[in-house]
């Protein structure tokens, strides 16, 4: 059986307008359609791909960029208790990396991001 444990594990919390220092990450004809803050950082749906951005260390100036094609995601789940804004929603990744699992805040609305997903991965 494949193992099903999370190779990474990201926190998104509220919306947010795009950061100024995502702009120098995209490519041509790529634009950002939506922005999240995580715990440290960011996590921008893009026309492309997801880029999230880990600030590293004591002070922050480490700075790792993932960058996930909607390509690779092959499934995704979500998971909440009922509520839009659940306080212990989840959404879960299978991708051609490995299976990323995706933990929403109170102030994170789980049918936003479920629907940025599928906007992303179906069209």
């Amino acid at each position: 059986m494949p193992e099903t444990a999370p190779i990474l594990a990201w926190t998104l919390q509220n919306e947010i307008p795009t950061p100024d220092d995502v702009q120098p990450l995209l490519v041509e004809g790529e634009t950002a359609v939506a922005s999240f803050k995580t715990f440290r950082d960011s996590a921008t749906f893009t026309t492309k791909r997801l880029i999230v951005r880990d600030a590293q260390g004591i002070t922050g100036k480490k700075v790792e960029i993932y960058s996930l094609p909607y390509s690779a995601i092959n499934m995704w789940s979500t998971e909440n208790a009922g509520g839009v804004l659940d306080r212990d929603a989840e959404i879960e990744l299978w991708t051609r990396a490995g299976h990323i699992k995706v933990k929403l805040t109170k102030g994170a609305d789980v049918r936003r991001i479920d629907s940025l997903f599928a906007w992303a991965v179906i069209r």
